[in-house]
């Protein structure tokens, strides 16, 4: 099976000159344009060049009209000087009106999702003939390419930068109106967010302590602020900790219920109360559990390649995982390897799906015999890997863990320890106990008042 191009009704290449048509012929229609067609819809050659300049010269605010897109041809290289003028009055004599451009752009999109299942299928055929792939890495490969389709993602390789300036474009406008990119979430600490400028889309954060420290209560935070204000889902796999504990631990942090009366079930009419007002609140919470303690990396990844609307990916633990090819990073020959695989396929996994991933991790019992008690990287578990592979690394410490005389026990340390996009360094939060849950001091001594 060759390139595919037969198609029911208009063609590829009659919906292509129908958009650029509309474009040319009254600027007024490129804004819709331009919110619903990317230049990897139009296929390699004279169109997706022109698109390409009227692109660049609707983010630059320059005039549109043929004159002037012919002359930004020129300028980029992209001008033939025995066919552009003359193909460009062709476009505009084959749509005489841009009234249809909705309609236009609907039939371009498709044909485009045609061609890139088609592609799709070539490519795997074209593996299986090879007889060099495993059915699992082309089960693997059909579900990235066709996740990449529904997200809108190029399925090319080589990128001209001018086309990822403009994406960086897009984005810094966005940052700038709003604050932060659609693929950053907050923390729901603000400290933090600031000195990590939240958790940003495609990133890897790797979240270590050693254990009772309060890595899954933070991880908790993190979600509940996403689910309940970034207007995405997050999804949250606990290899450890049942969803009916994890349950209890978010009403409690939610509605500051304390955690022991929520397991003894020794409740008071308030208490009942407070639980009535939790359930309601994470009723709208957009906040998915999978406690399945065999998940594997694949089977995450699929998982959430299968989310359109996902906006942060929750993993506890990296320790309990299981490899692409089933190991357990707990057990097992060749330990570090496994746990190498694993750092890195996530690492993967949040590039493919652009969201951030917070994966939790344990830590050796090396900082508990020096006198300073804070991790360090090397006190990651098979750090080596982790640490190449993230993007941040944040470290939970409080003295009151080891002095139970410490002035304020309740006192608490998130280490950033690295930080591909900024400063590494110290916030200090306040730890609840009994509402098993983090805050920031400013808000602890809000409430105290």
């Amino acid at each position: 099976m060759n390139d595919i191009e037969v198609y029911s009704g208009i063609s590829a290449m009659e919906a292509e000159q129908a958009v650029l048509g509309a474009m040319l012929v009254d600027a007024r229609s490129v804004p819709e344009v331009m919110e619903g067609v990317k230049v990897d819809d139009f296929r390699p050659g004279p169109n997706q060049d022109i698109y390409r300049a009227i692109h660049a010269m609707f983010l630059a605010g320059e005039p549109i009209d043929p004159v002037t897109v012919l002359e930004n041809m020129r300028r980029s290289g992209y001008y033939d000087e025995n066919q552009s003028r003359a193909y460009m009055l062709q476009l505009m004599d084959a749509t005489p009106t841009a009234a249809n451009v909705g309609e236009y752009i609907k039939i371009l999109r498709d044909r485009s999702l045609q061609r890139q299942v088609a592609s799709i299928i070539n490519d795997l055929g074209g593996m299986i003939k090879e007889g060099l792939t495993s059915g699992r890495d082309l089960l693997e490969e059909l579900e990235k390419r066709a996740s990449n389709i529904r997200l809108g993602r190029s399925q090319s390789g080589l990128v001209p930068v001018s086309e990822v300036l403009l994406e960086a474009y897009d984005c810094l406008e966005e940052t700038a109106v709003n604050g932060k990119s659609s693929s950053t979430v907050s923390t729901g600490l603000p400290d933090l967010d600031r000195r990590i400028n939240g958790l940003r889309g495609g990133n890897l954060i790797v979240l270590a302590a050693r254990p009772g420290m309060g890595k899954t209560s933070m991880a908790l935070n993190m979600a509940l602020e996403a689910g309940k204000f970034s207007g995405k889902e997050v999804a949250f796999f606990s290899l450890e900790v049942g969803r009916l504990e994890l349950a209890y631990k978010l009403v409690s942090a939610e509605v500051y219920l304390e955690h022991s009366k929520l397991v003894s079930g020794h409740m008071t009419d308030d208490d009942w109360a407070k639980m009535s007002v939790a359930a309601e609140a994470l009723n709208e919470a957009r906040i998915l559990i999978d406690d399945n303690s065999a998940n594997t990396v694949a089977s995450i990844k699929a998982e959430c390649r299968r989310r359109p609307n996902l906006g942060l990916v929750i993993i506890d633990y990296l320790q309990l995982m299981q490899s692409a090819g089933g190991k357990s990073g707990s057990r097992g020959e060749n330990r570090q390897q496994i746990v190498a695989d694993i750092s890195r396929s996530l690492k993967i996994m949040a590039k493919e799906l652009n969201v951030p991933v917070v994966c939790l991790s344990q830590l050796n019992r090396s900082n508990e015999s020096r006198m300073d008690k804070r991790p360090m990287l090397s006190d990651l578990r098979e750090s080596g890997a982790i640490e190449q592979d993230a993007d941040v690394v944040l470290f939970l410490h409080r003295e009151g863990y080891y002095d139970k005389e410490a002035e304020d026990a309740n006192l608490a340390e998130c280490i950033v320890a690295k930080n591909r996009h900024g400063a590494t360094g110290t916030v200090e939060l306040t730890w609840l106990p009994e509402y098993t849950t983090f805050a920031s001091l400013e808000r602890r001594y809000d409430e105290a008042s």
